[in-house]
């Protein structure tokens, strides 16, 4: 029996359902936090963009998980060991080695990090007016495969976009709609489907694998290729083994090779997987493999490091191989579980159930009087750092597209997400932010909207610039101090 049958059972007496760490932190990095005036000069600096704010304005960065999540010890140590070969590295034998036993699969094409692995995926398999069907999808992702010519069809199911909801996988994808897809467009139309674990966009939500297990056997039957974006696997592993019937007493690497072997290929990112930089795509069909192997050396670097430092390959080969300890899988989701039940039962509008990423919270429904053409989300993730020093993403409009005429193509949901990076913070911080989230919706009614003054035409959200429309952030700046006094 693994670890879960031991969590399960680790209760307070005093009934407090408060998530347990199983870990210890060992090295520290120092936070900043500017008083709310400094904070306020700091995103008019960043035109109203989270991804411009410098690092040393922001006392809790919950922007990504990308990157920023907590390297193990046993991960550190093995970047003092590694062997840096240009080609034959003994420290890539190990990746592959990790590769086979945590995804169980035989060929390994590295690259730098998974939008590399969504370039060269698309590049070979996607041709002009080819469709992809996917549960939802992602910024990155839908662009590669638009910049080729192809037609993104997303085929989510009616829970998904629900967000107030108890319904435990709503990333899962619509057997129907998927079927009409194929009849639609002709199954030697569709270039692969995509099913994208701990779907991003709509609140890191987990498909189940009966789901999944359903997708595979329509694509062998149409003989579609079936891809598997395995970014967020150890959250949509977490889900699966709590929520599914069937799974809360099998291993975890039982329940990942059982995904593993529905798919014909997968990539991810290790940014997030592995908590290290770099990713990569995994197959056990030797004829994918080759179809986009000779592009890696191309436009990645060679086949034995594929752009990555051989550090972080040393980093990355320990990191998947935790994947498969309940322990580092279940310690986002049990904090983000925390926060999203207590906003919840304050009325704070944030998606339920909690997923894996991350916090989100329901910008449209938080403030309610800022037109959707305003960019709510986008506002309300500018007030939470002004109030907070929070950083927090947009997953709104401002990360969708324009139209042909220039239109904005408004997004199916507004959210503010509050990414929580594995084992980086403490639960005081946590409450922090519930406090900051609670003073910021008894004050929403602050709050206004934003408009562009610089607007990039791809993934806008990245590096566009916007204003505030009116002065809301003074009127806001001026009830924190009236609140919290000289508090920062």
């Amino acid at each position: 029996m693994e670890n879960f049958e031991q969590l399960k059972t680790v209760k307070f007496y005093s009934g407090d359902a408060t998530p347990l760490e199983m870990h210890k932190v060992r090295v520290v990095q120092k936070l900043n936090l500017l008083p709310i005036e400094e904070r306020k000069e700091s995103i008019f600096g960043a035109g109203f963009n989270t991804f411009l704010l410098q690092n040393k304005d922001v006392y809790l960065d919950m922007l990504t998980d990308s990157g920023t999540n907590a390297m193990s010890d046993n991960q550190v140590a093995a970047m003092s060991v590694a062997d840096d070969s240009y080609a034959g590295s003994s420290s890539y034998t190990k990746l592959e080695n990790a590769i086979h036993e945590v995804f169980n699969q035989k060929y390994f094409l590295p690259v730098h990090q998974g939008r590399a692995a969504e370039h060269i995926i698309s590049k070979t398999f996607v041709k002009p007016g080819k469709v992809i069907p996917m549960n939802y999808h992602f910024t990155t992702t839908k662009a590669h495969i638009e910049m080729m010519g192809g037609i993104v069809e997303e085929i989510y199911t009616d829970e998904a976009l629900k967000i107030k909801s108890d319904f435990p996988f709503k990333g899962n994808m619509d057997i129907h709609k998927l079927n009409k897809i194929i009849t639609k467009w002709g199954a030697a139309n569709v270039a692969y489907i995509r099913f994208e674990a701990g779907t991003n966009l709509i609140g890191g939500q987990p498909f189940s694998m009966a789901n999944l297990r359903e997708v595979s056997a329509i694509a062998k039957a149409n003989k579609i290729l079936l891809l598997m974006d395995t970014s967020l696997i150890n959250e949509n592993l977490y889900f699966i083994k709590v929520r599914e019937e069937g799974y809360q007493n099998k291993p975890i690497k039982d329940i990942l090779h059982e995904m593993m072997s529905y798919t014909d290929f997968s990539y991810f990112s290790g940014r997030k997987v592995s908590c290290t930089r770099g990713g990569g795509i995994c197959t056990n069909n030797h004829d994918i493999y080759m179809q986009m192997r000779d592009w890696v050396p191309l436009y990645e670097g060679f086949l034995t490091y594929g752009g990555m430092s051989v550090r972080e390959i040393e980093a990355m080969a320990v990191g998947l191989v935790e994947t498969l300890d309940f322990n580092v899988i279940s310690h986002s989701p049990t904090f983000i579980k925390y926060l999203v039940d207590s906003l919840d039962k304050r009325g704070i509008p944030v998606i339920t159930p909690s997923g894996g990423l991350g916090c989100h919270l329901d910008a449209k429904a938080f403030i309610s009087h800022v037109p959707q053409g305003q960019y709510p989300a986008g506002a309300l993730a500018a007030a939470l750092y002004v109030a907070s020093g929070i950083r927090g993403m947009e997953r709104g409009t401002i990360s969708s597209v324009r139209d042909a005429n220039g239109e904005d193509i408004l997004a199916d949901v507004e959210l503010l997400r509050l990414a929580f990076p594995r084992r980086v913070f403490t639960l005081s911080q946590i409450k922090y932010a519930e406090d900051r989230i609670q003073w910021l919706y008894d004050n929403r009614e602050l709050i206004g909207g934003l408009e562009w003054t610089e607007e990039p035409p791809v993934l806008r959200f990245f590096v566009g610039k916007l204003k505030p429309i009116g002065d809301w952030v003074d009127k806001l700046v001026a009830k924190f101090r009236k609140d919290f006094g000289d508090s920062l």
